[in-house]
């Protein structure tokens, strides 16, 4: 029988949370953007940025989790979910900025062949735990206008569009987004 659970990701998790990355973005999105955008992602750097995020973030309040699946046999490190303040990437063009107490999801992904088993609503349940604990009153995060999956997912949870929309320029193709945001309210 397999089990998953959620945990903080360490250093020497980044090289599995790149791979997931890499592995999520050329299947999810595959149809969102250029082939050879995807084609060119170099799993080493995205390692070196993952490393980064985990071993110096920019605050106590930024966190990287990862979800593991785990069997009699082993475990296997299947999703990651990024998280912290509001900051200028969680803003619509020329908004203002959010207030101190908007928490924010800057990844969240689950490996394809892992989906449909919990990991994702485990890690989303974790940032929200950490979230409220850290005193975020309210949370935003971006979806691909595309992604019906991810939109699907955080509707389910209790998020909703705030109107905040937002175009991506990745190699002079525009890929657009929605904003969704949820209260932390008990």
């Amino acid at each position: 029988m397999a089990l998953g659970f959620v945990r903080p990701a360490r250093p020497e998790d980044a090289g599995e949370i790149a791979r997931i990355q890499l592995s999520t973005w050329r299947t999810a999105y595959r149809r969102m953007f250029p082939a050879h955008v995807l084609a060119n992602l170099d799993e080493g750097y995205l390692a070196r940025g993952w490393a980064e995020a985990i071993e110096a973030a920019p605050s106590p309040r930024h966190r990287v989790l990862i979800a593991v699946e785990q069997s009699e046999a082993a475990q296997s490190v299947v999703g990651f979910a990024a998280a912290g303040p509001a900051d200028e990437q969680a803003l619509a063009p020329e908004e203002p900025p959010l207030a101190p107490d908007v928490a924010a999801v800057t990844d969240l992904l689950i490996e394809p062949r892992w989906g449909r088993r919990g990991h994702g609503s485990r890690l989303l349940a974790a940032t929200v735990d950490l979230w409220r604990e850290d005193g975020f009153a309210s949370a935003v995060a971006w979806a691909y206008d595309a992604d019906a999956a991810m939109q699907k997912f955080l509707t389910s949870t209790g998020w909703e569009p705030d109107g905040a929309t937002r175009a991506l320029d990745v190699d002079d193709m525009l890929v657009n987004q929605l904003r969704m945001h949820v209260s932390l309210q008990t």
